[in-house]
C-alpha cells in the first residue's frame, strides 16, 4: 500500500473498506491458506465456478436470477452489512415459514432449523469444557513437571502423585512417590549443589516451553498469539478476519496456551480461553447453513461462545453471559442472551465432569468465607479499589508504550528472542521466591485461603495461644515468624508482577492478562488484610474497633482483603463492573461480600477513568487500528455530513455508475482503475438521482461468470440495472441485467444532517457506509472509515491512527 489516505477523488483506499492491519502484532501473512474460508465453499476461485449453465438465447437476460456462488459474501478485512445480513435471514426465515404450511417435510425442516441455533450451543459447551479440562490439567502436570517427576507415573503431577501416599497431613506434599530433580540426578534434595541443580532444571524447562509456544505460533498460526479479546471484540462489531477463529488457530492455541502457562511467565489463560471458545463456535457454525452463509447470524453465536469461554475459566456461567453482554459483544438480542446462558451452563457443567482439580470445582482458586465483614472495613476496601484504579491506569499506559515500541523498532523483527529473553528474566527471578515459583493460580488460591487449623503454608504460622475453638473460625492471632517471612516475600512478588507483567502482555504467545491482573491484586489485599489483622489483634481497645472487635474474636478475614484486591485490580485493568462483581461472587460462592466487592470495583473504575479512558483491551484495538466503533463513548461535536463525506471541495466527482448506459468494459475499466469497494448507481451523470449501490465483488463475480456462462456477452454489452432496459437496436449483443446484485435501499442522509446523528447511525445499524444527499441528487458517501477519522480528528488525534499499520 503506497498510500494510506485517500486517492484522489477516492472515497476509499483499498479494495476492503479498511487497510490491511497488524493483527496482535502478528504480521498477516496472505500466501497461508486461510483457516476460515469464504462463507460459500464454491468460490475456490471465480475461474474454477461451474455452476447452471445459461442457454444464452435470449437477447435480454437477467443473469442473476439464481444467486452466484460468492455474490453477497465478504472479502479478507471488510466490514460486514449489519442491515443486509439481518434482512437476508429474516426472508430466509420468512420462506421457510411459509413452506412448512405446504407438507410435512417441509414442516420437519422448520422445526429442526428452530431447534439448530440450540444444538448449536450445545456443541459449544461441549466442546469449549472438554478443552479446557485438558488445558487445565496439562498445564497443572507441566507446571510441576519444571521441579520434579513422579515415580509411580511421569503423566501425574504432584497433587496427584501423593494421593495414595502413606504420608502424613503435613508432609503431604513431601511424599517418597514425588522426585524432585536433584532428588532423581543426584540420589539427595539438600545441600547448595542440589538447590543450583533445581533452579537449573527450573529455568531450562520454562525456557524449552516458551520456545516451542512462540516457534509453534509463527510457523503454523500467527492468529494464536496475544490474549485474542481485542480481535474479538472487532470481530463481533462486523469485521473480517479470516483466519483468526479458524481451525490452525484453535489447535495451536490449545497447544501453545499450555505450553505458555507451564513456563511460568506472568501471564493467564482465561483470556486465551474466550479466544478458543470462539474459535469452537466459528468452527462449527460451519455444520449449519443457517449460521455458515450469515455473517450476522454468526456473530451471535460468537457472543454466546465468549459467554462459555469464561464460564469454564472461572467456573462461573452467569458471569460468563454478563462479561460477553458488558465487554465484547456489539449486537446482543435477547435470543442470544438465552443461548449464551444455555452454552454457558453447558460447557461449565462439562468441566465439571471433568474435574480437572479433583475437588469438585471448576477453578483452582474456589473459596469460601464464612465470617462476615463490618461496616468500618469499607475504608480499606475502598483503598484496595483506588490502588487497583491506580495499578491499571499505570499498566495500560506502559503496556501501550512498550508494544508501541515493539511495532515501530526492531524489536518486533525478534518476536522469539524477546519470548526468550523475558522468559529467562521471569524464571530466574522467581525461582527464589516460592510465590513465583508457584503457577499464579496456585498462588491466587493460597492469597484467598482463610486459614484454619490444618493449614500448613507460611501464610498461617500464628502464634496459637489459645485453649479451644470451634471448628475452623480461630480468633485473630499475633503473627508467628513464618507470616512476617511471607509478607517480606510477598512484597518482593508484587514487585516482581506489577513489572514484569508489563513486558510479557503482548509477546508472541497466547497470553491472557486476568490471572496477573489478579494476582498483583491479591497480594496487595493480603498484605492489608495481614496489617488489618495485627492492628485489631494488638490495638482492639482503640475506638474504630471497640465496638465490634472484641480480644479473642474472628474479626479480620486476610483472604477477604485478597479477593477484593483481585477484583479491583482486574477492574482497573479491563474497567469491568457488573460481570467483574458476579465473577467473583461465583468464585467465592457467597452473596455476603458483594457490598465490598461492589465498592472495590467502582472505586477502582471511576480512579482509572479519571487517569485514563481506555481499557487495556480498547487501547490495544486504538493501538492496531481496528475499525472498531466504541459504543460506550460520546459524539459531542457540532459537524455535519457535508464536512466528512467524500469527495471533498477541489476532489474529482463521486466514480458513479449509470443504470443502463454504461457497457461492460466501461464498468470494468471503473473496477480496474479504482480501488473502492463498491459504486452508487444513478439514474444518469446529468441527473445524479440515486438508484442504489452495488458492491465491487458482486459486480467482479457476476462480470466474470455471465462472460463465460452467458452467449453474447462481450465488452460492448450494456449494462442494466433497472427491470426494463431501453431498447437497443437488433445487431446489438445481449444486454446485461444485474438488477439482483443492486441493493435499492442504501442508506441516505442529507448534507445537513449533523455528524453526532450520523455517528449514531454507524454503531446502532452497523453501516459500512451511508450515501449523502442533496435535494434528492447525490452528493457523496461517508464509510466508517471516514466516520472513525473523523472521531480520532474531533479528539486531536492523528486522523491516520485508525488506519491499519
Amino acid at each position: 500500500m503506497d498510500q494510506k489516505g485517500y486517492r484522489r477523488g477516492s472515497f476509499q483506499s483499498t479494495t476492503s473498506d479498511e487497510d490491511m492491519l497488524e493483527i496482535a502484532g502478528a504480521p498477516v501473512d496472505f500466501s497461508m491458506a486461510d483457516d476460515d474460508p469464504p462463507l460459500d465453499r464454491e468460490m475456490g476461485g471465480l475461474s474454477s465456478y461451474n455452476g447452471g449453465g445459461m442457454n444464452g438465447t435470449s437477447t435480454m437476460m437477467d443473469f442473476l436470477e439464481e444467486p452466484l456462488p460468492g455474490v453477497g459474501t465478504y472479502e479478507d478485512f471488510n466490514t460486514i452489512d449489519w442491515v443486509r445480513e439481518k434482512s437476508r435471514d429474516r426472508d430466509r426465515h420468512r420462506e421457510i415459514t411459509n413452506r412448512s404450511k405446504e407438507s410435512t417435510w417441509a414442516l420437519l425442516h422448520s422445526v429442526s432449523d428452530a431447534f439448530s441455533g440450540w444444538l448449536l450451543m450445545l456443541l459449544i459447551g461441549l466442546l469449549a469444557g472438554s478443552l479446557a479440562g485438558l488445558i487445565d490439567i496439562s498445564a497443572h502436570w507441566m507446571t510441576d513437571l519444571k521441579e520434579g517427576v513422579c515415580l509411580a507415573g511421569f503423566w501425574f503431577n504432584h497433587e496427584h502423585c501423593c494421593w495414595k501416599s502413606n504420608t502424613t497431613f503435613t508432609d503431604r506434599d513431601k511424599c517418597p512417590e514425588w522426585k524432585s530433580w536433584s532428588q532423581l540426578i543426584l540420589g539427595h534434595g539438600e545441600g547448595a549443589f542440589a538447590y543450583i541443580l533445581n533452579y537449573l532444571m527450573y529455568v531450562i524447562w520454562a525456557l524449552m516451553f516458551s520456545l516451542l509456544a512462540v516457534l509453534l505460533v509463527k510457523g503454523f498460526a500467527p492468529y494464536a498469539c496475544g490474549s485474542g479479546i481485542p480481535e474479538i471484540k472487532t470481530i463481533l462489531s462486523g469485521f473480517i478476519i479470516r483466519g483468526y477463529l479458524g481451525k490452525w488457530t484453535l489447535v495451536i492455541k490449545t497447544i501453545t496456551l499450555v505450553l505458555a502457562v507451564s513456563s511460568g511467565l506472568s501471564l493467564g489463560k482465561e483470556g486465551p480461553l474466550v479466544h478458543v471458545a470462539c474459535c469452537c463456535g466459528n468452527i462449527l457454525c460451519h455444520l449449519f447453513t443457517k449460521y455458515r452463509k450469515n455473517e450476522a447470524k454468526r456473530r451471535e453465536v460468537l457472543s454466546a461462545a465468549a459467554a462459555a469461554g469464561v464460564s469454564v475459566a472461572f467456573g462461573a456461567p452467569i458471569g460468563g453471559v454478563l462479561f460477553s453482554l458488558e465487554e465484547v459483544s456489539y449486537y446482543f438480542p435477547l435470543k442470544t442472551l438465552w443461548r449464551s446462558f444455555f452454552a454457558a451452563l453447558v460447557a461449565a457443567f462439562t468441566l465439571r465432569s471433568i474435574n480437572p482439580f479433583g475437588n469438585s470445582r471448576l477453578v483452582l482458586f474456589y473459596v469460601e468465607f464464612h465470617m462476615p465483614w463490618h461496616l468500618l472495613e469499607l475504608v480499606p476496601f475502598i483503598l484496595l479499589g483506588i490502588f487497583g484504579g491506580l495499578w491499571g491506569a499505570f499498566f495500560i499506559r506502559s503496556n501501550i508504550a512498550w508494544c508501541r515500541r515493539r511495532k515501530t523498532t526492531r524489536l518486533g523483527k525478534y518476536p522469539v528472542l524477546e519470548v526468550f529473553v523475558v522468559t529467562a528474566i521471569t524464571a530466574i527471578l522467581a525461582f527464589p521466591n516460592e510465590y513465583t515459583r508457584m503457577s499464579t493460580s496456585e498462588l491466587i488460591s493460597e492469597l484467598f485461603n482463610d486459614c484454619g487449623i490444618l493449614d500448613s503454608s507460611k501464610l498461617c504460622e500464628y502464634v496459637n495461644d489459645f485453649n479451644s475453638t470451634k471448628g475452623d473460625d480461630l480468633p485473630d492471632r499475633a503473627a508467628g515468624p513464618g507470616v512476617y517471612t511471607a509478607m517480606w516475600q510477598l512484597a518482593l512478588a508484587l514487585i516482581m508482577k506489577v513489572f514484569i507483567t508489563i513486558f510479557t502482555f503482548g509477546m508472541k504467545v497466547p497470553s491472557g492478562l486476568f490471572i496477573p491482573s489478579m494476582a498483583v491484586g491479591a497480594i496487595a489485599g493480603r498484605l492489608l488484610g495481614v496489617a488489618m489483622e495485627q492492628l485489631a489483634f494488638y490495638h482492639h481497645d482503640w475506638a474504630i474497633f471497640s465496638g465490634w472487635c472484641s480480644q479473642g474474636a474472628d474479626c479480620i478475614t486476610p483472604g477477604l482483603y485478597a479477593m477484593v484486591g483481585a477484583a479491583a485490580c482486574l477492574g482497573g485493568v479491563t474497567r469491568m463492573t457488573v460481570s467483574l462483581v458476579v465473577i467473583m461472587f461465583e468464585l467465592t460462592g457467597g452473596l455476603e461480600y458483594i457490598v465490598p466487592l461492589m465498592a472495590a470495583a467502582m472505586t477502582s473504575k471511576w480512579v482509572a477513568d479519571a487517569i485514563g479512558r481506555e481499557g487495556i483491551y480498547d487501547a490495544h484495538i486504538r493501538l492496531n487500528g481496528y475499525p472498531f466503533l466504541e459504543a460506550k463513548e460520546e459524539f459531542s461535536h457540532k459537524t455535519r455530513a457535508m464536512d466528512v463525506m467524500r469527495p471533498r471541495k477541489n476532489d474529482p466527482p463521486l466514480t458513479v455508475i449509470t443504470q443502463d448506459t454504461m457497457t461492460v468494459e466501461d464498468v470494468e475499466t471503473i473496477v480496474t482503475s479504482t480501488t473502492y469497494s463498491g459504486y452508487p448507481v444513478v439514474v444518469s451523470r446529468a441527473s445524479q438521482r440515486l438508484v442504489g449501490f452495488v458492491l465491487r465483488r458482486d459486480l467482479i463475480i457476476s462480470i466474470e461468470n455471465a462472460r463465460k456462462k452467458q452467449d453474447g456477452i462481450v465488452s460492448t454489452s450494456v449494462i442494466c440495472f433497472t427491470d426494463y432496459c431501453p431498447p437497443l437496436p437488433p445487431s446489438s449483443p445481449s444486454v446485461l441485467k444485474l438488477r439482483s446484485i443492486l441493493d435499492l435501499s442504501p442508506f441516505t442522509v442529507t448534507d445537513e444532517t449533523p455528524m453526532e446523528i450520523v455517528v449514531d447511525i454507524f454503531r446502532k445499524l452497523g453501516l459500512r457506509q451511508c450515501l449523502v444527499t442533496h435535494n434528492g441528487k447525490l452528493l457523496g458517501i461517508i464509510t466508517k472509515k471516514d466516520v472513525l477519522k473523523h472521531i480520532a480528528q474531533m479528539a486531536n488525534q492523528d486522523p491516520d491512527s485508525i488506519l491499519f499499520n
